[in-house]
């Protein structure tokens, strides 16, 4: 089995956007909103700002701190141009987010070279084309694909080699996997689970008294059987094709939700 699933992720995407609009911006602490924060720049969350607190708080961490109101016409045209880049590879692409897709590129190697290097091809067009950054993972399954994007971040690549698929993830934190919001990582902290491969080694009886039955097999089963098909993956050829002529729900409201749900943008 390949590694050739990708998941394409753009970087603090709204606070690089206001960042492109304003080049004045370019090097400093932002923070788009202002009673709270919905997107912060990486110069911004190197103090501990993320989306999601208060707009006080993120002063009190970083005094320098710029807010800016946003411009949510142009998140969504450039989101637009991003995924469209990665339509331009594979008409597989499943787009989840307005600035977040998975493309399945199993079927175009043959035209473009590796999934490492079409992954290296994305990055170079959407900065060259875009002035935005973009990290991309590449695995054999959507699961891992959209971890190893979160570990190549800032604007990078990760590659997850199926031979060492557990030798990769048992280390990594374990808010990074699917479906580990905040509560679920401080109910795990409290029982001594901070990495995935702690997680994989605790009793399933103890995950699921702590998280429920379903969430608890299905966490246990993610953290140790990367290689088999699990719930939110898809086989080759299977992604959706909501990318193409899709545009999700991003309008002031639905950006604000969901900025502030997520501190990654």
């Amino acid at each position: 089995m390949e590694a050739n699933i990708l998941h394409a992720d753009l970087d603090a995407f709204y606070a690089s956007v206001e960042q492109l609009l304003d080049p004045a911006l370019r090097g400093k602490p932002i923070a788009v909103g202002g009673g709270v924060v919905l997107a912060a720049s990486y110069e911004a969350k190197a103090f501990g700002v993320r989306g999601g607190m208060p707009g006080r708080r993120a002063r009190e961490l970083c005094p320098q701190l710029i807010f800016v109101g946003g411009h949510f016409k142009d998140y969504q045209r450039l989101g637009d141009a991003a995924i469209k880049v990665l339509g331009d590879f594979t008409p597989v692409v499943e787009r989840i987010s307005i600035d977040e897709a998975f493309a399945d590129v199993a079927g175009c190697t043959h035209l473009f070279g590796s999934p490492a290097e079409i992954a290296g091809k994305i990055r170079h067009r959407v900065r060259a084309e875009l002035g935005l950054p973009i990290s991309v993972g590449v695995a054999r399954t959507k699961h891992l694909a959209k971890i190893a994007s979160q570990v190549a971040k800032p604007d990078g690549r990760v590659v997850v080699d199926p031979r060492h698929e557990l030798e990769f993830l048992h280390h990594l934190p374990v808010e990074l996997m699917w479906g580990v919001g905040p509560v679920t990582r401080e109910r795990l902290a409290g029982i001594g689970v901070n990495t995935i491969g702690e997680l994989a080694k605790t009793n399933d009886g103890a995950l699921e008294r702590l998280l429920g039955p379903a969430a608890g097999e299905k966490l246990n089963a993610l953290a140790w059987k990367p290689r088999s098909a699990q719930a939110g993956d898809a086989a080759p050829g299977a992604l959706g094709r909501r990318a193409i002529g899709a545009r999700p729900k991003t309008g002031r409201g639905a950006g604000l939700r969901a900025c502030a749900a997520a501190s990654g943008r």
